[in-house]
């Protein structure tokens, strides 16, 4: 059994920690009030951008149209969201594992868009290239910034860089609950629902021409969903530290608890150590 000086520095650290993993829980806790805030106001208009817009390519027929067709390479680009720092839980490794897990994913073929330095350590150790690094952006990211991001990104898809874009983050569904998504972005395709159904009767009409109107329309789509996917991800990164620094402080307790026991155990047995040699000393003497 440790003597009761190792269980007491013991004690010590495991309290100054659980302080820790209580305050960094407190700061996730009000963080994450403003930023699920901003992912529930931001949401609707996400979804109803994304699903407009592919429910009027659905409407328009056959438009030969550079964000509409895939590029010549064969790489695959991937906007990834992770966070520029750790103590998460899994939040920022989950993003890693949807790729590497992903047979279409592999280091070779594909190149990282990174927004996030925990996302670029980890996605550097398992092989993948990083083509550009936006991690500043996470912080406190603007629309500003998500337009910035989509004209790098726009840029290098139309000198044939890569061929397809998608976009990996983490959707907040509520505190407890947040998903992994890898969507596409590049090329744009349209809505099956609405092809499928008598929707899709009712064309549309393009003024002055659908390349003009495109060209304007798409760069705000792909902008308007990076900037969506910010949103959620920083919800969902705060949650998930609130939720890790909950667990770390609730882990904290149970052992001081259990080192408590241990102390008064070895105290009580040092008692009953220096009680025997009292009386056997008295004993010896009598």
């Amino acid at each position: 059994m440790a003597s009761m000086r190792d269980i007491q520095r013991r004690k010590s650290s495991i309290q100054s920690t659980g302080q820790i993993t209580k305050a960094m829980k407190l700061v996730a806790t009000v963080r994450l009030q403003k930023a699920r805030g901003n992912a529930e106001n931001s949401q609707p208009y996400f979804d109803h951008m994304y699903n407009t817009v592919k429910s009027m390519l659905a409407r328009s027929g056959n438009i030969n149209h550079k964000y509409l067709q895939p590029g010549e390479s064969k790489k695959k680009a991937v906007i990834a969201i992770t966070s520029n720092r750790g103590l998460a839980g899994g939040y920022n490794s989950n993003i890693v594992k949807l790729l590497s897990g992903n047979d279409d994913f592999q280091p070779d073929d594909v190149i990282v868009y990174n927004i996030g330095r925990k996302g670029k350590e980890l996605f550097q150790r398992k092989g993948y290239s990083i083509k550009e690094d936006f991690s500043d952006t996470v912080n406190d990211p603007g629309y500003r910034d998500a337009m910035d991001i989509s004209d790098v990104i726009l840029s290098d898809f139309e000198n044939g860089e890569f061929g397809e874009l998608y976009i990996a983050y983490t959707v907040f569904k509520n505190t407890v609950s947040h998903i992994p998504t890898l969507i596409k972005l590049l090329p744009v395709t349209a809505s099956e629902e609405v092809l499928n159904s008598e929707e899709r009767l009712t064309m549309m009409n393009y003024e002055p021409g659908a390349e003009e109107a495109l060209d304007m329309i798409i760069p705000k789509y792909l902008s308007s969903l990076i900037y969506g996917a910010l949103i959620q991800a920083v919800a969902s990164e705060n949650g998930a530290r609130m939720q890790a620094m909950d667990s770390a402080t609730s882990n904290a307790d149970e052992m001081l608890d259990n080192l408590s026991l241990l102390y008064n155990r070895a105290r009580q047995g040092s008692i009953t150590q220096e009680l025997t040699e009292i009386i056997a000393g008295a004993e010896a003497i009598s």
